[in-house]
């Protein structure tokens, strides 16, 4: 099993690459909202692509955003963050 936490509460972790357009997309619009977030390049971090696959059929799709309550979820709108959030 992985070593993937749980973010703090009112915080996402965003799993990402470094190419991905929708991932950059949806920083600016978590910065834009003064949503708090860590991210971790899945490229990068092995426990943290073995997570993505883990919540995605397999298949390393980012954006992921991993939530305070240990739920998930794939290329969500900010209004879904700030909804899954509050």
């Amino acid at each position: 099993m992985s070593t993937i936490e749980a973010p703090a509460p009112g915080s996402v972790t965003m799993f990402t690459t470094t190419w991905c357009g929708y991932c950059r997309r949806l920083k600016s619009q978590m910065d834009r909202e003064g949503i708090t977030y860590s991210e971790v390049n899945i490229e990068e971090v092995p426990d943290a692509a073995q997570y993505v696959m883990q919540v995605n059929g397999g298949n390393q799709t980012v954006p992921t955003l991993l939530f305070p309550d240990g739920s998930a979820a794939t290329n969500p709108s900010v209004a879904e963050v700030k909804a899954k959030l509050s």
